[in-house]
């Protein structure tokens, strides 16, 4: 048995303790900034391999008085250093001091370096090298009250370092603090009970990643490629390979049964890169769900009614910064309050201040120090009693009919809803003047995630903005209620007067993504970063109309979005899809819609190009064309577009494209709109099939969109007459 120290930051002692004695340690003591262990070689290779909360793991060497140099000197070549050290190796040290009569550190490790360099020049006429970056051995002085402890530092680079890590942000979190946290907040006991991880502040990854790799029994050393005792002359290279081959059978094993609970946030998205990285870096990406908010949206994730929040907010170390940072815990604290009932919490505070401004009744306060700084880690248990409600107000007379009515309408349309088995659905569209919106639901199978899209329409300019924002919190409140869907799944988008009238105001940009199911498929729909949610509900029918249309045909979907279309006729037996969009951004959506439904591959392609440019480019024939294009474009990547003044040479060029049998299905939402069926009659037969295309929930807009069947009437499709769509 051997004595070690495994040095680890202030405030982890005890943690650290208990940890080495799970890994096999034969005595362990609690010490400033680390612990005390006996044990064996296998041991040592254990603690540096599998303690998440060490820094370094110390082989004492000698002790000595050093009370000058010549002390110091000869205390260091006491030691034979053949039995540590090959004699062209290399080696680095690192010294500390306090309360000495020494009190330089770097002259000390020099003076170290010297006294070992010397005595191979001496036995063996040759001397090790110098590696401050990976030697062969690293040496540790501590010099106190001018008694040195020289010890061999076998895992050579801080711990922490897992080998994960590609880039990090400003104030990183040490992965050992953040296993620290993990524990103290009881992260094995809840991930054990089918809980989640959840940081709404999530930078570049540390606590996630540490809690899937805790989770997932993989070893923290196990992606490092280098330890201090990998160069030693006693280094036993059997023991250790049996060690890494134990731990890399208990990562595969950990792995494969590991549960995608890990679930992270952040307001900067450049962060949520990095994390992403970090994770891919550390095996877990695919266990993983990243998305860009801040923290006041933060929610629980689908399908978990438990687990831990927990996050390393920022300090405001930097001048004029601090200021800001009580409304940021107060945001974190009310979230938690309001939406985690069930759940843990946990939060490293930059002080005691900030831990109050949370508003949160913390059941354990514990010191820990991120690098120099001191902090308070505070754990909560969310009960009901912490995140109990405010007694509503009641309801003002004009909120009580909106409540009237959309209870009346949910009464009338439960039944036909279920009949149909329609998910995502218009539930109220300004039945009421005064309540000026539009109320959109976007439903899951099972009735699990249901998220509501609040429109605001314009209010009437002799309405006062402070009604209308007043009636405005009424409809999010009795939509809620009428509904059952909690505030945090109610998506709101209002307006603001400016120049030019009424516009919408500035979007939120948070990358959230949330699935909604129509017709047995399933859709991404992004309910806030754009003015459109990625699924036009009141093309419902329409795509229908093309899943029913489309067995058989090749299928072309120009100005295609999201590829909503695309995945309908896909599911309707087409023998390949086409889907043409100059966003590359809606392009990616479009991809990730048709993946979800299982249609991948070469027969599913996807173009970023022009409407125009692509037809006057392809050579390709198809059985059904679908035809849905803005009002107007005039993206500078494209020739412009008014569908007034251009659907005519738009479908005409769609003909030299359409197979004799064939069907285009030409839609828009211009209310205003006239077909110019002059010039389209001598090429189509046309069915107006707009008033059939309006799906019953939104009837009381039946101009919202026109909807048109165009069929090639005569044999034979012309030739392509460049002439004629010229413009």
């Amino acid at each position: 048995m051997s004595a070690f120290f495994a040095t680890c930051p202030k405030g982890l002692e005890y943690l650290l303790r208990d940890e080495l004695l799970a890994l096999g340690a034969g005595e362990a003591h609690e010490a400033l900034a680390g612990a005390r262990f006996t044990g064996t070689l296998e041991t040592a290779y254990r603690a540096c391999l599998w303690s998440r909360l060490a820094s370094r793991v110390l082989l004492p060497l000698a002790e000595f008085d050093a009370a000058d140099e010549e002390a110091l000197y000869a205390g260091v070549q006491s030691i034979d250093w053949s039995a540590h050290l090959a004699p062209h190796g290399t080696l680095a040290v690192d010294a500390h001091t306090a309360l000495s009569k020494l009190t330089h550190s770097q002259f000390i490790a020099q003076r170290v370096k010297d006294a070992v360099v010397d005595q191979f020049r001496q036995r063996e006429g040759a001397r090790p090298g110098v590696d401050t970056e990976e030697p062969d051995v690293r040496l540790n002085l501590r010099l106190k009250r001018d008694r040195a402890t020289l010890s061999l530092d076998l895992a050579g680079t801080p711990l922490h370092r897992r080998g994960w890590r590609e880039q990090q942000g400003e104030a990183p979190l040490k992965e050992n603090l953040a296993a620290a946290m993990l524990l103290r907040a009881q992260w094995p006991q809840v991930y054990a009970g089918g809980g989640a991880l959840l940081d709404p502040m999530c930078g570049s990854g540390t606590l996630l990643i540490e809690g899937a790799l805790m989770a997932a029994d993989v070893a923290p050393g196990l992606r490092r490629e280098y330890f201090g005792f990998l160069g030693w002359q006693q280094h036993d290279i059997a023991l250790w390979r049996g060690l890494l081959d134990e731990a890399r059978r208990r990562a595969e094993e950990g792995l494969r049964g590991l549960r995608a609970a890990f679930f992270g946030s952040d307001a900067d998205p450049r962060m949520l890169q990095v994390a992403k990285r970090n994770a891919q870096g550390a095996g877990v990406a695919g266990f993983f769900t990243l998305e860009k908010h801040d923290v006041a949206h933060v929610a629980p994730p689908p399908g978990f009614t438990t687990g831990l929040v927990i996050t390393n907010p920022p300090y405001g170390e930097r001048l004029g910064e601090r200021a800001q940072m009580p409304a940021l815990y107060r945001a974190l604290g009310d979230a938690l309050r309001a939406r985690f009932t069930g759940w843990r919490g946990a939060v490293l505070a930059g002080d005691a201040e900030l831990g109050r401004a949370l508003g949160l009744h913390a059941d354990k306060r514990y010191a820990l120090y991120n690098g120099a700084l001191e902090t308070v880690l505070l754990t909560f248990e969310l009960s009901p009693r912490e995140t109990a409600a405010r007694e509503p107000r009641p309801l003002s007379a004009g909120a009580q009919m909106l409540k009237n009515r959309l209870e009346k309408t949910l009464r009338h349309q439960r039944k036909r809803l279920a009949r149909e088995g329609i998910l995502c659905w218009r539930a109220y569209d300004q039945d009421l003047p005064e309540y000026a919106a539009a109320i959109d639901v976007y439903g899951r199978e099972g009735g699990d995630d249901t998220w509501l899209h609040v429109q605001e329409y314009r209010a009437p300019a002799e309405v006062p903005a402070e009604v209308a924002r007043t009636r405005l919190r009424e409809i999010v409140r009795v939509a809620g209620e009428v509904l059952e869907v909690p505030r945090e799944r109610i998506a709101l988008k209002t307006r603001e007067r400016g120049k030019g009238g009424a516009k919408y105001g500035r979007l939120d940009q948070r990358g959230q993504f949330h699935e909604a199911d129509e017709g047995g498929l399933t859709f991404l729909v992004n309910l806030t970063d754009y003015l459109d949610t990625g699924l036009f509900l009141d093309h419902r029918l329409v795509r229908a109309k093309l899943r029913d249309l489309a067995r058989g045909q090749r299928f072309l979907n120009l100005f295609a979005y999201t590829a909503t279309a695309s995945v309908y006729a896909a599911a309707g037996g087409a023998r390949d899809t086409t889907s043409v969009d100059l966003s590359g951004t809606y392009l990616e959506w479009a991809s990730r819609n048709l993946a979800r439904n299982g249609f991948t591959g070469a027969a599913h392609r996807l173009v970023q190009a022009d409407a125009m440019t692509f037809l006057r480019g392809d050579r390709g024939h198809y059985g059904l064309i679908y035809v849905d294009p803005p009002t107007f474009s005039n993206s500078k990547r494209a020739e412009d577009f008014d569908v007034q003044r251009d659907h005519a040479v738009l479908l005409l060029a769609c003909a030299a494209h359409l197979a004799q049998d064939g069907v285009i299905v030409f839609s828009n939402n211009y209310r205003r709109f006239k077909l110019d069926r002059t010039a389209l009659e001598e090429r189509f037969t046309i069915e107006d099939w707009s008033a059939a295309s309006i799906p019953f929930d939104f009837a009381r807009r039946a101009d919202i969109h026109g909807c048109w069947l165009l069929r090639l009437h005569r044999a034979g499709a012309s030739p392509w007459d460049s002439a004629r769509i010229k413009r």
